[in-house]
């Protein structure tokens, strides 16, 4: 991650090295919320079946918080005097949920975003123990509030899947 001179030039008690790999961090973050966001807004597309309605606004729902998500995520990293990620080809060497191609059948798209809310929740709390660490109270709470959104939609997806 490039330094700009204002992340240089930066005072807010957070030491310019944790202030750059925590802003790694939440790119990180910001790439994984912008992939699910986009798979999720597909599915919402692209469902079909019994469950069309219900899983037609579920997913509208869910693209519509993470789209809200990848805002404050990015405010954030900026925050930390940092420039925040903007392209695909950022995006896809960044995030750790991979697309999927074609169109699955609706109960393979359940499942896929419950894994893409996971993994979410695994990469907020890799960051977790630096913000911790350098006392970045902003920071964290963006990270519990992202944590506590996604392990409630896993859960909730999740549900669909039981038989």
């Amino acid at each position: 991650m490039s330094s700009t001179i204002n992340a240089r030039n930066l005072n807010i008690g957070i030491d310019d090295v944790s202030r750059a790999k925590i802003a790694e961090g939440l790119s990180r973050l910001l790439a994984d919320t912008y992939s699910l966001y986009l798979k999720t807004h597909n599915f919402h597309w692209n469902v079909t079946g019994p469950m069309f309605q219900t899983l037609h606004l579920m997913f509208e729902t869910q693209y519509t918080e993470l789209a809200l998500a990848v805002d404050l995520i990015a405010e954030r990293i900026r925050a930390l005097g940092y420039p925040a990620p903007g392209t695909y080809s950022e995006y896809a060497k960044l995030s750790s949920i991979p697309e999927t191609p074609g169109v699955p059948k609706a109960k393979e798209m359940i499942q896929l975003l419950v894994e893409g809310q996971e993994a979410i929740v695994r990469t907020a709390r890799s960051i977790f123990p630096l913000v911790d660490e350098v006392n970045d109270e902003p920071s964290a709470d963006l990270l519990t509030q992202r944590m506590q959104v996604h392990e409630k939609t896993a859960w909730m997806l999740r549900s669909l899947l039981e038989e």
